[in-house]
């Protein structure tokens, strides 16, 4: 098995929606803020080669959307979905299978594209199967006023109209090399691949961790549906990841690629952070 980062750019977000109850005054120290108050967040997608199975975790936001919606973010950066996977001698047509941790727009908008005369939207990796979950793909289809705008139909409709749409089972074990741990406070049944990969344990980690300015336990998102669930699902992450040495890959952080942790007196903290292709 090879693990490779796969980069799709960067955009902006609110650091107060990004850290929730946390103060400015504190949060500003890990992710400093432009004069607008936005930060810079990564958009980073991680390859799995595995045999014959080329696996693809989220997608980042693609390049589909209208310039009205896509001024929002603000996208910067040199790297695309398809540089990243052209530099590791891949195209989107080798990939097997795209596994989508959730469907906000973030992480699914490349899983879509136009089709060459621009009148609708198709699978942007042919020849893969997608997977999702159905407590979540219920979720995303029928949103629920305050998440809707996060779930656009353009990115979620045409999967399963193609005839790519697969579910993961309720033990997460439909991969050979990695497991699925799931999370209902961000977005109900997001999923977070875990992978066995040269005797370690990696986690990706979705929006569950975005950025190691996440790691004290209160510094949650205000974009989560369920802070307190979210709390509760951290706080047993976190010490699972230190009693067990996990890997984290951190798909927003718009510095680090990867993390480990370790407890202090003040709770659990950062350790250290590194590359994917140092492990």
């Amino acid at each position: 098995m090879k693990l490779h980062t796969i980069d799709t750019g960067f955009f902006k977000l609110d650091g107060g929606a990004m850290f929730g109850v946390v103060p400015k005054s504190i949060w500003y120290k890990t992710n400093p803020s432009d004069e607008n108050n936005l930060c810079p967040w990564a958009m980073r997608c991680l390859l799995v080669e595995d045999g014959n199975q080329l696996i693809l975790i989220d997608t980042g936001i693609g390049n589909k959307q209208d310039q009205k919606f896509l001024s929002h973010y603000y996208l910067h950066g040199d790297a695309t979905l398809d540089k990243s996977l052209k530099a590791k001698g891949f195209s989107r047509d080798d990939i097997t299978y795209v596994f989508l941790t959730h469907l906000h727009f973030d992480h699914c908008g490349g899983a879509i594209e136009w089709n060459n005369d621009k009148t609708s939207f198709i699978p942007a990796f042919k020849n893969a199967q997608f997977w999702s979950n159905e407590r979540h793909w219920k979720w995303a289809t029928e949103p629920n006023k305050r998440e809707k705008a996060s779930f656009l139909k353009e990115n979620i409709i045409p999967i399963k109209e193609s005839g790519q749409l697969n579910f993961v089972n309720e033990n997460g074990d439909n991969f050979k090399n990695f497991e699925v741990i799931f999370m209902d406070g961000h977005t109900d049944h997001q999923m977070l691949p875990k992978i066995k990969y040269k005797d370690k344990t990696i986690i990706f980690t979705a929006d569950l961790l975005p950025s190691v300015g996440h790691i004290p336990l209160p510094y949650v998102m205000g974009y989560d549906t369920r802070p307190l669930i979210t709390l509760e699902e951290k706080e047993k992450f976190l010490n699972q990841a230190v009693a067990e040495n996990y890997i984290l890959f951190l798909e927003h952080d718009s510095v680090n690629e990867c993390c480990t942790l370790k407890m202090t007196e003040k709770g659990i903290r950062l350790d250290n952070t590194f590359q994917l292709s140092e492990i």
